[in-house]
């Protein structure tokens, strides 16, 4: 009896000690290992929704409109349950999660996996490594996205720090498009026609038009603020095809972070986004309660040729009033402030802020650019036509239709996932290797457009062994019209180098690149009529997707795939497919 006795109490003793040691050590020691697994449900369903005086059903998830805010800290794994209760094939793409080797939960459908089939469900399982901030989900397949999208909020692991001021309070800020007909249907006409898609009706803050549209007045976004306070505005460019100018009446925003990662204190009144992108910014409140409503707007940055929705969604700024001001406000009317936008096509604007905007490159997070290339690319994105069949007549000239191209190649989605051929070894009349490293043929490419404008058609892909450093020039061109391209490159972020005017100049420009701080994203404008040089690490085994997130461009085929191979180590080679991944 004593002998147990003894033993229990060295035990305790024992426990006694452990609990010591780990109160004893740091807390950010424990909370390293504290990663968790977050489970989220997506149903995919249809849900009758108003705007614009009409109600109409729309694809959604959980029933919501925009979609479920997914929270998440560096380091913690998702698993995400989607099911599919809609008539239309689904995919959902995590867009600028970097999937280190979980490249079978990317999501573009036809890339890494085939749609979800009505009545199907897929679990897209995966970790946040090394990334912390705003990005963003939507779905990946045809023109779904319009609505079907939500934010991903990353938070930083327990106890680490924003390289910025606490803010009092964040709130996400979702930009997007309204569409009073059916966006499935829009597109699929177009496609038909061989014509530019009919535009969206309205674009929507977080969902909501704003009153400057037909009796949208009770369908603003209102932000609620204390005075002297700092708040955190986490911007995301969901539309489908329209760049926007983003600003809030007589306030400076701060920008501190563009597609999660952190960038030096930008300020500015107004922010240029792309669809794809995100920018975090402060906004710090007045000192006192002015005697004014501020009007938050946001409307289109267009430099094509295309008619494009020319209207301007606006919420409120409202600052809260304490009592004593309360009974003087009731007696007077507040000042309503508008912010001024830049012309819709001032180019000059787009190119001074998009280079305004450098990366921290502190100690704690540096920019890690690469200084050497091993592959040297030159693609020319934009647009062309294509010749339509005798069976299906276009309307265009000729019986011709509107294309896009990367390097005069059209691409040409496949009928089995690509990520699937490639894995299995089973490429063989899914897709080729054989993507041009330049144009085939070279012409000035902004200026008057060479006499074949005609786009050729194919499944093709570039192959990049593990851990080359890549190097490409981006170049639009002016056929058909210049225009601002936003490219997003999936699995990986890039670091913009260089960006010009005009065609670039491999003797005069790379000696004026910036490999010291530039801006590390996921998607970037391509110049109208310019160019833009990034570079990237292909440190991630699979295929990953690059494509104009304008969604009418990445119709016409204005996209590619790169398939990086395995490394030789075991953590450098992508897993098999789990068990569950849709069949086409």
């Amino acid at each position: 009896m004593g002998s147990v006795f003894l033993g229990s109490l060295s035990f305790s003793r024992a426990i006694l000690l452990l609990f010591c040691v780990l109160w004893m050590l740091p807390e950010p020691t424990l909370a390293k290992h504290a990663r968790l697994t977050r489970h989220y449900k997506f149903n995919i369903q249809m849900q009758n929704v108003t705007r614009l005086c009409q109600t109409k059903s729309i694809v959604t998830v959980n029933g919501k409109f925009p979609g479920p805010r997914i929270i998440a800290r560096e380091g913690d794994r998702l698993v995400i349950k989607v099911v599919n209760h809609v008539q239309y094939n689904v995919t959902i793409h995590w867009h600028g999660i970097k999937q280190l080797r979980s490249g079978w939960a990317d999501g573009p459908a036809y890339i890494t996996q085939c749609p979800i089939q009505t009545g199907q469900t897929f679990l897209y399982n995966f970790t946040v490594t090394g990334q912390r901030g705003t990005l963003w989900w939507h779905a990946h397949s045809s023109w779904l996205r319009s609505t079907v999208y939500g934010p991903i909020v990353i938070l930083p692991k327990r106890h680490d720090p924003y390289p910025f001021p606490r803010p009092l309070k964040e709130v996400p800020i979702i930009l997007g498009e309204w569409w009073k007909a059916d966006t499935e249907t829009v597109i699929n006409q177009a496609m038909q026609a061989g014509l530019a898609p009919n535009n969206s009706d309205a674009y929507t803050i977080n969902g909501l038009p704003g009153p400057l549209y037909n009796c949208s007045a009770k369908d603003t976004f209102k932000l609620k603020v204390k005075p002297g306070k700092t708040y955190l505005l986490r911007l995301i460019n969901a539309a489908l095809n329209d760049e926007l100018f983003f600003s809030i009446a007589n306030h400076t925003l701060t920008v501190v972070e563009a597609d999660a990662v952190y960038t030096k204190p930008l300020k500015t009144n107004i922010v240029l986004i792309t669809p794809g992108q995100t920018t975090n910014v402060l906004l710090k409140t007045k000192h006192k309660t002015p005697n004014a409503n501020f009007v938050i707007a946001a409307r289109p940055y267009a430099t094509g040729p295309a008619t494009f929705d020319n209207t301007t969604t606006t919420g409120l700024l409202e600052y809260e009033k304490n009592t004593l001001s309360n009974a003087k406000a009731k007696n007077k009317k507040l000042l309503l402030l508008r912010p001024v936008l830049p012309k819709f096509n001032d180019t000059v604007f787009a190119m001074n802020f998009n280079q305004k905007i450098r990366s921290l490159n502190s100690a704690k997070f540096p920019a890690k650019v690469p200084k050497t290339v091993d592959k040297l690319f030159f693609f020319t994105v934009g647009l062309g036509i294509a010749q339509c069949s005798k069976n299906q007549p276009c309307q265009g000239p000729n019986n011709t239709r509107v294309a896009a191209a990367v390097n005069n190649v059209s691409f040409v989605m496949p009928n089995t996932a690509l990520l699937q051929a490639h894995f299995f070894n089973k490429s063989k009349g899914v897709y080729t290797t054989d993507f041009p490293a330049n144009p085939p043929v070279k012409f000035n490419y902004t200026g008057n457009p060479p006499s074949n404008i005609m786009v050729k058609f194919g499944t093709k892909v570039v192959v990049l062994p593990y851990n080359t450093s890549v190097e490409l020039v981006l170049q639009d061109t002016s056929i058909i019209g210049a225009e601002s391209h936003p490219l997003h490159l999936h699995g990986f972020n890039f670091f913009i180098v260089g960006q010009g005017n005009g065609n670039f100049d491999p003797k005069k420009d790379p000696a004026k690149f910036n490999l010291v701080d530039p801006a590390e994203r996921n998607t970037a404008g391509v110049p109208s009529g310019g160019w833009v040089a990034i570079r990237f690490l292909a440190d991630n085994p699979g295929v990953w997707f690059m494509h104009c997130h304008l969604e009418v461009h990445t119709s016409w085929g204005l996209k590619m795939a790169w398939i990086v191979q395995d490394g030789k180590r075991r953590n450098q080679k992508l897993p098999p497919p789990p068990s569950d991944l849709p069949k086409c």
